[in-house]
């Protein structure tokens, strides 16, 4: 007797209309991401619809398209492209689409016109964590990572090497142009004058095209040059006239000329920076300097001139992201931090700079974490690229218990533990590396890498998002935002079904 099978005609129409519903199983990430998307607040998004003309072609619902772009991220599948062919080929997303399939231009337009609004919605759904009660701030994590940017680092060229180029280009367009009036001259003898043979070589317009983008990148490398040196030049007035005002009064009048000479010094360097972003057609740079909670931007290298150092480089492809190392290799990218909850791993601060150095950020981001979930968490740790004796009086201040490493360790070291009460002799570097030797301490600090790192791990390696698509800081933050909320919708959605 021989083995039967089962049916299996996938030539076979339906007889009825198949529901939706019996496609995926109940408590699918979809149908939650469908209950989800009714508490979302999307107003922001349809008024500026509904500012439109009424008149045209409908668009798809924002709703829609935003539960589009979340269940993309918080499965890895960020490109415009794939997501169109998901609207076919998924049976998730066309259950989610209802059967409608917007085209890759549609969707990446969509994400590029309402990036600000998107980005908001990170905050609404930590919030509704919250509510489920996944956000403890009892002890939070704070790490970055680095990420790619949509660039390659051989398109970044130095300030030294675009002077080079520049002279280079500028002798050739020269002998280019000498070749084409011979050429001209030639035509005119046999076709007679008025009537050339030949148009330019398109060599010439090649070298003169390259040589207009590299004279643009050198003049807002400049300009940014000087706005960092005018920048320094006002921490230094500010901090000069502090002095002056604590001085002693023989000593009062010598700080208040150095906070005088230092403030003249600034106004003429914020003039220069002001003239040469004119000149090359970018916004006037704010110089004035940064209060401690706004997150770092990467300084252009100058010398005390205002003028970049040979070293200083800029992207011709996304000229806000930088050089950066990450495990021993360099890549043109962004440092993208986060702040991660000990009790779920809920994200519950996020954003990128391209500022490469970490110590910079702690403020920032533990000034968003207080603003994002209503109150400052009780502990925080951070690895040795987060250390600073400012950052540790800035935890202290904001009532947050710090455990910030003050070096690294060699692997398999391990300090003995340290019993008592810490010397009244100690520095703040000192009193920190105490804590951390201590058993409580080396407890709460060992907790570090099972809260932030695997979600570094899990949304570049499970959920494959290795590079922005975005360009620019400012469109980056956003990209990073939706990443960081799809983590966070899969934790809700992971805890819905325990």
């Amino acid at each position: 007797m021989t083995k039967s099978y089962r049916e299996w005609t996938p030539t076979q129409r339906y007889l009825l209309p198949p529901s939706p519903s019996e496609w995926l199983s109940e408590n699918h990430l979809v149908y939650f991401l469908l209950d989800l998307g009714e508490q979302l607040d999307v107003s922001g998004i349809e008024s500026k619809y509904q500012a439109k003309d009424a008149r045209g072609e409908r668009p798809y619902d924002p709703r829609m398209m935003t539960l589009l772009l979340l269940y993309g991220y918080a499965v890895g599948m960020a490109s415009s492209r794939k997501l169109e062919r998901a609207t076919y080929e998924s049976v998730p997303m066309r259950v989610l689409c209802a059967e409608e399939h917007p085209d890759h231009t549609r969707i990446s337009e969509f994400r590029r016109a309402h990036l600000k609004e998107l980005t908001r919605l990170f905050v609404q759904v930590l919030r509704l964590c919250q509510k489920a009660k996944l956000v403890k701030l009892g002890h939070v994590s704070l790490d970055g990572t680095k990420v790619k940017a949509n660039a390659s680092k051989h398109k970044a060229m130095s300030h030294e090497r675009m002077q080079k180029t520049e002279a280079e280009l500028e002798k050739e367009v020269r002998e280019l142009l000498r070749r084409a009036e011979e050429a001209d001259r030639d035509e005119d003898e046999r076709h007679g004058k008025g009537n050339r043979g030949d148009d330019i070589p398109k060599e010439l317009g090649r070298r003169e095209e390259r040589l207009r983008r590299i004279r643009e990148a050198r003049a807002e490398l400049e300009a940014e040059a000087a706005a960092a040196r005018a920048r320094e030049l006002a921490e230094r007035a500010a901090e000069a006239e502090e002095k002056a005002a604590q001085a002693e009064e023989e000593e009062r009048e010598s700080a208040q000329k150095k906070a005088e000479r230092n403030r003249s010094e600034y106004a003429a360097m914020d003039e220069r920076a002001s003239a040469l972003a004119q000149s090359a057609r970018i916004p006037a740079p704010d110089t004035t300097p940064r209060p401690l909670t706004e997150l770092p931007n990467h300084q252009v290298p100058h010398t005390a001139a205002g003028a970049p150092t040979g070293k200083a480089q800029r992207n011709f492809t996304d000229a806000e992201s930088r050089i950066m190392e990450r495990g021993g290799e360099y890549l043109q990218g962004y440092n993208a931090q986060a702040v991660v909850d000990a009790a779920h791993q809920i994200i519950v601060a996020a954003a990128v700079t391209n500022q490469a150095p970490d110590a910079q950020h702690l403020p920032a981001m533990l000034a968003q974490t207080a603003e994002n979930c209503g109150r400052a968490p009780r502990v925080m740790t951070a690895d040795n690229g987060y250390w600073s004796e400012e950052n540790a009086r800035y935890c202290e201040g904001c009532d947050v218990e710090a455990y910030i490493a003050t070096g690294r360790l060699k692997h398999g070291e391990t300090p003995p533990t340290v019993r008592g009460r810490p010397s009244a002799d100690l520095d703040a570097k000192g009193r920190m590396r105490r804590k951390l030797a201590t058993k409580k301490g080396r407890a709460i600090y060992a907790r570090r890498k099972v809260i932030v790192e695997p979600v570094f791990g899990q949304t570049k390696q499970a959920r494959g998002l290795r590079s922005f698509l975005l360009r620019g800081v400012d469109k980056v933050r956003g990209e990073w935002a939706l990443i960081c909320t799809g983590h966070n919708i899969l934790k809700l959605y992971q805890a819905a079904q325990a």
